[in-house]
């Protein structure tokens, strides 16, 4: 989770469908990994949080909120995957290990 936060906070500008495409990326692989019991359902429940926010900023900037305020919420989030990763380690690199190379 820190590692897809920390892409989009590297990008200098970030659109809708690329966050909408992360979102989706989390869901699936949160998804896949709670079913073959690689993570727990509160894992799963924890983590549902950033895939909820990166839907939500999504639609913020299809609403047209400035990229300032997006990048601001996207901080909180990097903050969130931090402390996910504390509690659950490992999280990170099992949602990464999923992506495509």
């Amino acid at each position: 989770m820190r590692t897809c936060v920390d892409q989009l906070m590297a990008l200098s500008h970030i659109d809708g469908p690329r966050l909408k495409a992360e979102a989706h990326f989390i869901a699936t692989r949160l998804d896949s990994l709670r079913y073959s019991g690689k993570i727990s359902n509160d894992a799963y429940l924890d983590a549902g949080s950033i895939f909820g926010a990166f839907e939500m900023f999504a639609n913020l900037i299809d609403m047209g909120v400035p990229q300032k305020e997006i990048f601001s919420q996207l901080k909180q989030q990097l903050e969130r995957a931090r402390k996910l990763e504390i509690k659950y380690p490992g999280l990170n690199h099992a949602i990464e290990s999923g992506r495509a190379s």
